[in-house]
């Protein structure tokens, strides 16, 4: 696999700084059961970085004393860990958001036939990985078989109220390109992936969040070997959107691995690019008990123009 790194390190991207920390995001692992061509976390079935149990309760001990209010857990697959449902119900004992970055196709893996029962009964919001509605192109992305299992986790949600008006059970779908192109206007997407997925399979969700590829790890590899990484990046300078830039992730979020290393997002983390942009050694999420992160410089490459391109990029989706 090519390295994408020693490509982004050279950038004339603005510098920016932390705001009020509202979200600590968690990535307890790298194995999936998926092994999805635009992934930036290199996650595969075959992954064996899984978070321990004891580095669950730091990273909870810190998630209590930040004031943050919300925890995103994220993976690879993250409910194949452990320590997932540890993790949720220990956050949503103490009043704490809690969103699962979902596959959709791990509702039907064997050993998790009781999840989406989970899921609802802790009010856990869902934000579920849908590249597209229609099948080959699903399929083409993330593997054979897997949009028809996609459908079958979404119908299974629905039929716990996700989705629908008044549930209080919150489920977001994300989409993002086939390639190296940018995601087209989001709220024009989410009116066709409604009418899509409702008049074709019955499915509803609250809303759709428009993702541009991140040139990194195995979707910037794959740029690399075809010769389109550069095209790709000059795409993401010309589509350069200041407005994004006070609303992108890294201001209120923190990223942590599966080992309790502390990264400005998770693009960094996957990057191995250390909490903030005067920091020569990795944080751990128990060295910040006592930091104040508001103000604290953010570590930025050439990578950062993937969430400031056009409509801008969060795990929130568009910003401008």
């Amino acid at each position: 696999m090519h390295a994408t790194l020693p490509l982004l390190e050279e950038t004339n991207f603005p510098a920016i700084a932390r705001g009020r920390l509202e979200t600590v995001q968690v990535n307890v692992g790298y194995r999936c059961n998926q092994q999805c061509l635009h992934c930036h976390v290199n996650a595969s079935p075959t992954r064996k970085e899984m978070m321990s149990r004891e580095t669950a309760d730091q990273v909870l001990a810190y998630l209590f004393a930040s004031g943050a209010k919300i925890l995103d857990l994220t993976g690879g697959a993250p409910e194949l860990n452990l320590n997932f449902r540890y993790l949720v119900q220990r956050a949503r004992a103490a009043g704490i958001h809690v969103m699962d970055r979902c596959n959709l196709t791990v509702l039907s893996e064997p050993d998790q036939a009781d999840l989406a029962q989970f899921l609802a009964e802790q009010q856990v919001e869902v934000v579920a990985s849908l590249p597209c509605y229609q099948e080959k192109n699903v399929d083409q992305q993330r593997g054979t078989g897997v949009f028809e299992r996609s459908i079958r986790g979404l119908q299974q949600l629905n039929a716990l109220g996700y989705g629908r008006p008044n549930s209080g059970l919150t489920l977001n779908l994300v989409y993002n390109p086939q390639g190296p192109s940018l995601p087209p206007p989001q709220e024009a997407l989410e009116r066709d992936y409604k009418k899509r997925l409702a008049d074709d399979f019955g499915v509803v969700f609250n809303h759709l969040y428009a993702l541009a590829n991140m040139p990194i790890k195995r979707f910037g590899s794959t740029l690399i070997s075809k010769g389109q990484f550069n095209q790709y990046m000059s795409l993401l300078h010309s589509a350069y959107n200041p407005a994004t830039l006070s609303s992108v992730m890294c201001r209120t979020l923190v990223s942590v691995d599966w080992q309790g290393y502390v990264y400005d997002c998770d693009f960094n983390q996957m990057l191995d690019i250390p909490l903030g942009a005067t920091r020569r050694a990795r944080t751990h999420v128990t060295d910040l008990m006592e930091q104040e992160l508001n103000g604290c410089p953010i570590t930025v490459k050439d990578h950062c123009y993937g969430c400031t391109a056009g409509q801008g990029s969060s795990c929130g989706g568009a910003i401008a």
